[in-house]
């Protein structure tokens, strides 16, 4: 073990066991200073959402009123996504008034607590139905991760002792009917009990905390009832036979959360079925269901082949969740850290720079829809929006998990949980591992870590990525040391060249390590492959999907889905991790079919453009065989009015079948 990692354990930021199961880890103690378009976005977030302490009260208020109970809700969740989230941040910005927000919100929080033990939004009557195992068990993590910042010994001790008398109270309701208890699949109508298993992550967590066997006991009987009723999907996982979008239950979000869970249960137990089953369930997620920008799920929030199926034209309605895009975020940090497999930070990164980015409400619009739908109700702009259009449409159009609260307030489930997507860049960019660092993400500004032998190290990078390839990466140390400098090279970069203090070499794909003795001042300069390629539409022909569901049943079953004649009409633009897009703001329309001119290999010489009269990372002019030119910018800065003067659009129709 390298002093590094070993600091880390020995502070309490890494438990035993990950230091046994894991190949990349995070630095807790990290210094991230970073400029550019991501600080912009992680301060703007902190600053419109993190800091109202109205909506902390708010969402306490949930647990003291107990508004849930009235339509078995999952108003109970908003607190504890959004606490995970403010704990990320404040880790990067270390802003005082964050930190007091959250101390006094946690206070708050503890005073919700009843005379058994409960911190539920569900009466004792109603609960173990609905969503109230899911809210109980954002309430968990939300305490859980806020210890990772708290500086208050005693106020962490509560929290403990909160949780416990939490999860004891769980332990005597749930468990075999043989025991006269609820199954834990049993404690929603919902999703055949999915919802209510992923309890399972924050279970093990406090059996990380408390080493109470109890805990790791409860746990086990999560995981053995197979997060859900009707199919084990943790044995279908391990099996791989199955792809995730076929499982008899397909909600991408809940599920994912689940595999969190088995994740972290593996951690503390070290039994490698369910190593195998989570990295399986990773990895045919990433083949089957990723699209090309980094989400999931194109029928509603179900998982449904959506990397095949995402310019089928059928469907037309909400798909790519940010709760989804999220949760796939930090899927893949976890996955990363299990496995140090180069393709989870791609994929993170790939979802960071399109769906995510394109996700945040930087022009704060009020969802005008919502005021329709709930008449008196305050409107307020929330912080993302939910949804992302891959084919001609709008953004906006609904906000998910949309409840209003008893003071006429309402808000969301993507709302709350879009404060962790920005959270987790300063932990991804740069992850320790046994000989050195892994540098993941190419962030302008500097990070400081530590070098194997737990010396400082700093990595001051200079480069406009993703706007340009060429990154230039000063190393700081306090002594001379040989340790690994590992770049992440993305799947795109054809062409990467790596040069250390002058001298330009080939680097392969993949984790391209520099081994070497560092000195204070080396200069590592790295070219990625920025040129623009044409990405052709996939093919599906026909496949099973599990997106029809009979909810009086709670029952998804099976149907046949062919693939529209207009599918394959369609091609999309990347540019590094950038996806690119019309926007109607820019040619008036962007229903009218392309034809885009490239190479053999599939390669567009795109020409700088400044047309735009909005905020964008990148601006290009696409020339077409017939010697006109339209105008794309990267997703996501388009559709920001999130009505029809800024339609978007990645996949472009090259006919004109959907006019017809």
């Amino acid at each position: 073990m390298s002093k590094a990692i070993e600091t880390l354990y020995e502070h309490g930021t890494v438990n035993e066991k990950r230091v046994d199961t894991d190949r990349l880890f995070t630095d807790t103690s990290a210094e991230c200073a970073f400029t550019g378009i991501l600080d912009k976005t992680i301060r703007f977030v902190e600053d419109f959402q993190l800091l109202d302490s109205g909506n902390w009260a708010r969402f306490v208020n949930q647990f003291k009123v107990r508004t849930d109970s009235e339509n078995n809700g999952w108003r109970g969740e908003y607190w504890g996504k959004m606490m995970r989230g403010a704990a990320f941040t404040y880790a990067y910005t270390r802003d005082e008034k964050l930190y007091k927000a959250l101390t006094d919100t946690v206070e708050d929080m503890l005073t919700a607590e009843d005379e058994l033990g409960r911190i539920s939004s569900f009466t004792v009557p109603t609960e173990f139905h609905g969503w109230d195992l899911w809210c109980r068990k954002y309430v968990m993590l939300g305490m859980q991760y806020f210890m990772e910042i708290c500086e208050d010994e005693d106020l962490k001790k509560r929290c403990v002792a909160s949780m416990c008398r939490q999860c004891d109270y769980l332990i005597s309701k749930l468990g075999p009917r043989s025991e006269g208890k609820t199954p834990i699949t049993s404690a929603s109508e919902c999703w055949r009990g999915l919802n209510s298993s992923s309890i399972l992550e924050p279970v093990v967590r406090l059996y990380d905390l408390t080493g109470e066997k109890k805990y790791l006991d409860f746990a086990s009987y999560i995981v053995s009832e197979g997060g859900t009723s009707i199919c084990n999907i943790f044995d279908l996982a391990y099996e791989d036979r199955t792809d995730p979008y076929q499982y008899p239950v397909t909600k991408a979000y809940e599920m994912m959360s689940c595999f969190e869970g088995l994740l972290e249960y593996y951690r503390a137990t070290g039994i490698e079925r369910y190593k195998q089953a989570v990295i399986r369930f990773g990895r045919r997620i990433l083949k089957t269901d990723i699209t090309i920008i980094g989400s999931a799920g194109c029928t509603h929030e179900l998982l449904d082949h959506s990397a095949a199926r995402q310019t089928d034209t059928a469907y037309s309605g909400i798909m790519q969740e940010t709760c989804v895009t999220v949760t796939w975020m930090k899927f893949c940090w976890q996955l990363l850290m299990l496995t140090g497999e180069v393709e989870f930070a791609d994929s993170f990164e790939q979802a960071l720079y399109n769906a995510y980015l394109g996700s945040v409400n930087t022009e704060k619009i009020v969802d005008s829809k919502t005021i329709e739908r709930l008449p008196g109700a305050i409107p307020v702009a929330l912080p993302f929006d939910s949804y992302s259009s891959l084919l001609p449409n709008t953004r906006g159009r609904g906000i998910g998990g949309l409840q209003l609260m008893s003071d006429k307030h309402y808000y969301g489930c993507c709302a709350c949980i879009g404060s962790a997507g920005t959270g987790m860049i300063s932990k991804v960019a740069a992850m320790l591992r046994e000989d050195g660092v892994a540098l993941n993400l190419y962030i302008p500004g500097s990070i400081v870590t530590r070098t194997p032998s737990a010396g400082e190290l700093k990595l001051d990078v200079d480069t406009l990525y993703p706007v340009d390839g060429k990154i230039d990466i000063t190393v700081g140390v306090d002594s001379d040391e040989e340790f690994t400098i590992a770049l992440r090279i993305p799947e795109w970069s054809e062409r990467t060249f790596v040069a250390v203090n002058g001298g330009n070499i080939p680097a392969h794909k993949g984790y391209f390590e520099l081994r070497r003795v560092w000195r204070n001042g080396d200069r590592i300069s790295l070219s990625l492959d920025m040129r623009a390629k044409v990405i052709h539409a996939p093919r599906f022909g026909r496949d099973i999907i599990l997106t029809h569901k009979k909810w009086e049943l709670d029952y998804t079953y099976p149907t046949v889905t062919e693939e529209t004649p207009e599918a394959k009409f369609h091609i999309a633009l990347r540019r590094g991790p950038l996806v690119l897009a019309r926007d109607a703001r820019l040619d008036g329309t962007v229903d009218e079919a392309v034809n885009i001119a490239y190479d053999d290999d599939g390669y567009v010489e795109l020409e700088r453009s400044d047309k735009a009269s909005f905020d964008r990372i990148v601006e290009f002019s696409v020339p077409q065989v017939n010697g006109k030119k339209f105008t794309v910018v990267d997703y996501s800065s388009a559709g920001k009015t999130w009505d029809e003067s800024s339609k978007y659009c990645c996949w472009m129709p090259t006919r004109e079948y959907w006019k017809k």
